[in-house]
C-alpha cells in the first residue's frame, strides 16, 4: 500500500514551487512528519513532511521541476526499510560522478548519509576538488554540505588534491589552464529577487539621498550597558535597535516614505512594519519586524536575532517576509562603504547602512577623529519629494548622533 505525498499549501497567492532537494531517496526508511524533500518558492525553501511512516517510494519529480500546490510528487510505501527495494537506475552521467566520487568509510552510516543528502551542485564541487564528502564538516540543515563548505576545505588543503589521471589531464585544455565556466540554473528565490528590483527600477522614479553619521554616542552606549543589557534580556545590544528606533520616529515625522503607491491612490500606514535584509544560504531575504514603533530595544534586537538565525537554518516562513512598510539594509556587515539601495516593492523607501570607519570631521572648529557611517535613503519620487527625504534621514542623524531623543520622541 502506498500513500502520495502532495505539494502543500505554500501561503497566500503562491501556487507553485520549485523541487530544490530530495532529502529521502527511494528505500530509505522514513517516519512520520520527516522531510523528505525541499521546496524552493519566490521567497522561502519549505520543506514537505512525510504523511506517514514507512519507505521512500517513487519520486514522482525530479529537481528543478515546478510543481503546483496540491500536485503529487512522491509516494511512500509500506514497510520499515529494512528491505528496501532497489532506486531506481541513475543518469550515465551521474553513475560516474558516483564512481569518481571518493568512497565513504565503511565503519558506520554518517558518512553514507553525508554522500546520499549532497545537492547535484555541491557533489560536482567535491569531485572537481577531488575531497572526501565524510571529512568535511557541513553546516548547512542537519548537518548537509553547502557549496561553501566545500570551497571551504578545497581553499584549507589546496595540495590535498588527488593528482589527476593521464584521461582527465589529456582532456582537459592544455592552452588554457584554469579557465573553467559553470552554467547553474537560477533559483525561484534568485529569479523572483530580479524581477523584483528590475520591476522597482522600471516602475518608481528612484532617487537616493545620502548623509552621515556620528556613531560616537551609540558606541559609548553600547560599551556602557552591553554586559547589563544582556544579562538581563539575554541579547547583545547591537546598532540595529538604534536604527529600527530612530527610523520609527522619523516614519512618525514623515508619514509618505511609509506609504505606497496603489494604483492612482496613495496608501498611507499608521503601523511600522520594518522589513530588515538577513543573509541566508540562498541569498538575501527580508523578514519584518512587526509594529516595531511598540517594541523595546530588546524585543527588537530579539527579532532580529531570531530572523538571523532562522534564515541561516532555512526556517523562515512566508509570513515572516509577508508585507512590511519600509527596509533597512545594513551592507555594512559585508564592509560596504557607499551604496544606493534599491527599493522592496510595493514600499517607497530603503535605508542603507554602511561600515563605521575612523575619518576626520570638524567639531567646534576643530578636527577632530570621529567614527563615521554613511546613510543612504533611496525613494520613490513619485510620492516623496526631497524635501522630506532629506528632511527623514536628517531625523535618523540627529537621533543616532543623540540617542536622548529616541527616549523623549524628539
Amino acid at each position: 500500500m502506498s500513500t502520495e505525498v502532495k505539494v502543500p499549501t505554500l501561503g497566500e497567492s503562491v501556487t507553485e514551487a520549485t523541487i530544490g532537494e530530495w532529502l529521502k531517496q527511494p528505500g530509505e526508511a522514513v517516519a512520520v512528519d520527516e522531510p523528505i524533500a525541499s521546496l524552493e518558492t519566490d521567497k522561502v525553501a519549505v520543506e514537505v513532511p512525510s504523511p506517514v511512516a514507512g519507505v521512500m517510494g517513487q519520486q514522482v519529480a525530479a529537481v528543478g521541476d515546478t510543481v503546483n500546490v496540491g500536485a503529487v510528487i512522491a509516494t511512500i510505501e509500506a514497510g520499515d526499510g529494512k528491505a528496501a527495494p532497489a532506486a531506481a537506475p541513475a543518469p550515465k552521467a551521474e553513475a560516474k560522478a558516483e564512481a569518481a566520487a571518493p568512497a565513504p568509510a565503511a565503519t558506520g552510516g554518517e558518512s553514507v548519509d553525508t554522500v546520499t543528502t549532497m545537492s547535484p551542485a555541491v557533489r560536482r564541487l567535491v569531485l572537481e576538488h577531488g575531497l572526501d564528502p565524510t571529512k568535511i564538516k557541513g553546516s548547512g540543515k542537519d548537518g548537509r554540505l553547502t557549496k561553501e563548505d566545500v570551497l571551504a576545505a578545497a581553499n584549507a588543503a589546496p595540495d590535498a588534491s588527488p593528482a589527476p589521471s593521464p584521461a582527465a589531464a589529456a582532456a582537459a585544455p592544455a592552452s588554457a589552464p584554469g579557465r573553467q565556466e559553470e552554467r547553474v540554473k537560477m533559483t525561484r528565490m534568485r529569479q523572483t529577487i530580479a524581477k523584483r528590483l528590475k520591476s522597482a527600477q522600471d516602475t518608481a522614479a528612484m532617487l537616493t539621498t545620502f548623509n552621515d553619521v556620528d556613531m560616537s554616542a551609540v558606541i559609548e552606549a553600547r560599551t556602557r550597558y552591553k554586559d547589563l543589557f544582556e544579562k538581563k534580556h539575554g541579547v547583545r545590544l547591537g546598532f540595529m535597535g538604534f536604527f529600527t528606533k530612530a527610523a520609527c520616529l522619523a516614519l512618525k515625522d514623515i508619514p509618505a516614505v511609509n506609504g505606497r503607491i496603489d494604483g492612482d491612490e496613495i496608501v498611507y500606514n499608521n503601523f511600522m512594519d520594518i522589513s530588515v535584509a538577513v543573509s541566508g544560504p540562498a541569498g538575501l531575504v527580508v523578514p519584518v519586524i512587526r509594529n516595531a514603533e511598540t517594541l523595546s530595544f530588546a524585543e527588537i534586537e530579539k527579532t532580529i536575532g531570531d530572523f538571523g538565525k532562522r534564515a541561516k537554518d532555512g526556517t523562515l516562513t512566508m509570513e515572516d517576509m509577508t508585507g512590511g512598510t519600509f527596509t533597512i539594509s545594513n551592507g555594512g556587515v559585508f564592509g560596504s562603504l557607499m551604496s544606493t539601495p534599491i527599493i522592496n516593492p510595493p514600499q517607497s523607501a530603503v535605508l542603507g547602512l554602511h561600515r563605521i570607519e575612523d575619518r576626520p570631521v570638524v567639531a567646534n572648529g576643530e578636527v577632530v577623529v570621529r567614527p563615521m557611517m554613511y546613510l543612504a535613503l533611496s525613494y520613490d519620487h513619485r510620492l516623496i519629494d526631497g524635501r522630506e527625504a532629506v528632511t527623514f534621514l536628517k531625523t535618523i542623524k540627529e537621533a543616532i548622533e543623540d540617542p536622548t531623543r529616541l527616549l523623549i520622541d524628539l
